[in-house]
């Protein structure tokens, strides 16, 4: 899903943002407060958080996976995901020099799909199945965080990354579910989209 060309378009984000572009609190032509784009920070200081979480399971998952599906998810999410988070840092430096605090995206703790644990990845048996049923609810956690961008973030940029997290994370869950066999919606995409 997500390419080399996603970094400039992030920080591309990190200068709409600061310069008041979309912002969903706007006061006059060109003017902002500082409320929308703390709202911008809150997405990609938890997104990040986010990703790195799926970084730590999906390198546990390259030394113990016992197929190839999830060998070569596991691989697109430590490639795609440790890319997206230098950009998204980057992102977020530039906001915080602009005097922008972290404000809140609105989406509880409990429905960010990080509530696993992930230690328990290291002795888990069968692997493919423990680290699947971790990443499901992990990507349904993404889900939840890019429509709540969606929602309350004004700027272009900003929500094209967020739909694009949707429709990658979408993909994802469906071959996950696909693999573990659920009666949930199938794709025949596999992990060389997006992930995490």
């Amino acid at each position: 899903m997500r390419s080399m060309k996603l970094v400039p378009v992030l920080l591309a984000a990190g200068a709409l943002i600061v310069a008041g572009c979309g912002d969903s609190n706007t006061t006059g032509k060109g003017a902002s407060t500082t409320t929308g784009n703390a709202v911008y920070r809150a997405f990609v200081a938890d997104m990040t958080s986010h990703h790195q979480s799926a970084v730590e399971m999906a390198t546990i998952a390259s030394r113990r996976s016992q197929s190839t599906f999830v060998t070569q998810l596991a691989q697109n999410i430590v490639r795609t995901q440790n890319r997206e988070i230098t950009a998204m840092r980057d992102a977020d430096k530039t906001l915080a020099a602009a005097g922008i605090a972290t404000g809140s995206l609105g989406v509880p703790e409990h429905m960010m799909g990080m509530n696993g644990d992930v230690a328990s990845l290291n002795t888990a048996k069968p692997f493919d199945r423990a680290f699947l049923r971790m990443m499901i609810p992990h990507h349904e956690g993404a889900l939840v965080m890019a429509k709540a961008e969606l929602a309350k973030g004004k700027d272009p940029t900003l929500k094209t990354l967020a739909q694009t997290i949707i429709t990658g994370q979408q993909r994802d869950l469906a071959a996950m579910r696909k693999h573990l066999g659920s009666s949930a919606p199938t794709s025949d995409h596999t992990a060389d989209g997006h992930s995490g």
